[in-house]
């Protein structure tokens, strides 16, 4: 063996017994000299001796430490395949149990929520309940929105691939990596410095180029690169930010929970038709309120 390896005293046993088969015969009773010439004579009976004598010893026949060293590496390098794997069960089940069946029927969205890793936008306190049915906290008084409803708010949007969107309310960046599997180009909004960086360096660590990142306060939107042909709101308002209808396409589409205190939040899909605005209002809900 070369330099720095680690010798196993049961290889190097069993190669000198290898060696040494009339050792084995005398230790098995064969010491007179007829029998060890009828030993030379018959091979196979040398063979028949060393396994009798391993036997007895109580020795394995294939010590495992004289195994190659590249099967230790095939093994070192398992572990994150299984891990991967782990993962991707479990958003396969979130998908299937937790959206699917439940009633998101956008083929386009069911995989973009299979295809990017929630636990990378978790804190790593909360990895076993990554792909649960429920927000979790990211800190700073702050969620990472229940599967569901993420899952909910983009399908409304009915994207298409081809479209500039502007979301309000960053987060941990993990509807934004989605967004960026459904639209051309994804700008964001977060008013938390901290949140905001983090966010960013997450997307960038996914290799999402097509994200935006801007720390500022989202109720004025981003009118640089306005129009644009989606807008989401992750947080809620006590009404409606003027300037985000202003920054729509027109046939663009907001989405927006809306909470007038002490009113129940209610989610709004407002259109934007030339000079009309048309709301819907799509349902109670629960988020965070708009810092502002």
């Amino acid at each position: 063996m070369g330099q720095g390896q680690m010798v196993d005293p049961l290889c190097l046993s069993s190669r000198h017994l290898l060696k040494s088969p009339s050792s084995i015969a005398r230790k098995v009773g064969t010491e007179t000299p007829g029998k060890e010439q009828r030993l030379k004579a018959h091979p196979y009976l040398k063979i028949i001796g060393i396994l009798i004598l391993l036997s007895i010893l109580g020795l394995p026949l294939m010590p495992s430490g004289c195994l190659e060293e590249r099967n230790t590496s095939i093994k070192r390098t398992s572990t994150p395949a299984i891990s991967t794997d782990k993962y991707a069960k479990l958003r396969h089940r979130m998908v299937e149990t937790q959206l699917r069946a439940i009633g998101i029927t956008d083929e386009r969205v069911l995989a973009a929520m299979e295809k990017v890793p929630r636990h990378r936008f978790v804190p790593e306190r909360y990895l076993d309940e990554a792909y649960a049915d429920h927000a979790l906290p990211i800190g700073y008084g702050q969620v990472i929105s229940q599967p569901y409803l993420v899952a909910y708010m983009i399908q409304l949007l009915k994207l298409k691939g081809k479209e500039k969107v502007l979301e309000i309310g960053t987060g941990s960046g993990y509807q934004a990596a989605i967004l960026a599997e459904l639209a051309d180009e994804v700008y964001t909004v977060e008013i938390l410095g901290s949140l905001a960086s983090q966010a960013e360096h997450r997307l960038q660590e996914q290799g999402y180029t097509n994200v935006h990142v801007l720390h500022a306060d989202g109720y004025f939107g981003w009118k640089e690169h306005s129009p644009y042909d989606a807008i989401i709101v992750t947080c809620a308002p006590d009404h409606v930010p003027y300037p985000l209808p202003q920054q729509l396409k027109d046939g663009g589409r907001l989405l927006i929970p809306v909470a007038p205190p002490p009113v129940y939040q209610f989610l709004w899909l407002i259109e934007k038709h030339g000079d009309e605005i048309i709301s819907h209002n799509m349902g109670g809900v629960t988020m965070t309120r708009m810092e502002h």
